[in-house]
């Protein structure tokens, strides 16, 4: 029996604006089924341009009638009850947070197959090792490389110089110089040479690729600094990292600075950061980082961004191809300012807090 369509508030253009307005292909399709409908044709050639069945036609029709075009679209299944409650769902964060025991767990990182393991000891949840990345899935995790950690780092130090970061940075600007705008900086070295770096790589599932990795050892320097609010950075390449390196590269940093403003600038307490043959611009004033804290200065996140997409699986026969590949990877860099500030913003270090 034939489903009449008793609605009559839309024609059949009407339904025609609606499917080349809708973002969803599936309702589209069904408001173009029941468009034709109406201009006369037959529900079975109607149901085959709109790639269904005829029996199908009818049910959107049911709901065509029923709710208009909203009901052409698809509604959410219920969901299927979770295997583990709220709160075990939480503990379960907690426990994947916080990392396995070596001595009690017998693993460094945890993998599936261990954390099935542990679902059953601690929930008494049977679980296969696909709902487990299931699981980690749907609460968030992701697998992703870690970033290292001085074992000498001290977590309470960085806290409490990030906290009143504010305070800090007005305290090592002149009194002359506070009254101007002031910009956060953030410098750091990197080495680059022939010793190269492998980055990630697409392939086959099951393969390992191979890249090109030199084992000579001339290098060369980057002296790299980053204003993250103006999306702005002053590099050098230099062949030693030193106090007259340094210095070359605070030139550069202070003629980067906006006229008229005063540079924070933040870097580790490297010895050539502190020897007294430092000589820092006007325009500029030091900050240093708490001891072993290299995962403060965002910069390092700026070495990794061009190691991996412009340093990495490459061969250098000489110092000046060293020196013309990191100036060109600098050089990519500072012409995307969008990617310095998505990269190196920190949301505590700013002025005003």
């Amino acid at each position: 029996m034939t489903l009449a369509i008793t609605r009559t508030d839309l024609t059949a253009e009407d339904l025609r604006r609606a499917a080349r307005s809708s973002k969803d292909a599936a309702q589209a399709r069904r408001c173009l089924a029941i468009a034709s409908v109406l201009d006369g044709s037959t529900r079975t050639a109607a149901a085959e341009n709109a790639g269904m069945q005829r029996q199908t036609l009818r049910d959107w029709v049911h709901r065509y009638n029923a709710d208009g075009v909203a009901g052409l679209l698809d509604r959410s299944r219920p969901a299927r009850p979770g295997l583990l409650s709220a709160a075990q769902r939480a503990e379960f964060d907690t426990i994947v947070e916080t990392g396995p025991d070596v001595a009690v767990d017998g693993v460094v990182r945890w993998r599936r197959i261990d954390l099935k393991r542990v679902i059953e000891a601690r929930f008494g949840v049977v679980m296969a090792e696909r709902t487990v990345g299931d699981l980690l899935r749907a609460r968030g995790f992701r697998h992703v490389s870690v970033r290292p950690r001085h074992p000498n780092g001290d977590e309470a130090a960085q806290e409490a110089f990030k906290r009143p970061f504010a305070a800090q940075a007005t305290q090592v600007i002149p009194e002359d110089a506070r009254t101007k705008p002031v910009e956060i900086w953030f410098q750091d070295e990197a080495r680059i040479g022939q010793k190269g770096t492998l980055a990630y790589v697409w392939a086959r599932r099951g393969t390992r690729p191979r890249a090109v990795q030199d084992t000579r050892y001339t290098s060369a320097y980057l002296f790299g600094a980053v204003c993250p609010q103006r999306g702005v950075g002053a590099g050098l390449v230099m062949p030693r990292a030193d106090t007259e390196g340094l210095n070359a590269h605070l030139a550069e940093i202070a003629r980067s600075v906006m006229p008229g403003a005063h540079a924070v600038l933040v870097l580790d307490g490297a010895g050539w950061h502190t020897s007294s043959a430092l000589v820092v611009p006007g325009n500029i004033s030091l900050l240093m980082l708490p001891p072993y804290a290299p995962e403060l200065n965002p910069v390092e996140m700026i070495w990794q961004y061009l190691r991996r997409n412009k340093l990495a699986h490459r061969l250098y026969d000489t110092y000046d191809a060293i020196v013309e590949a990191c100036c060109k990877a600098w050089n990519w860099l500072i012409a995307t300012p969008d990617t310095i500030t998505a990269i190196a913003s920190r949301t505590w270090a700013n002025v005003s807090a």
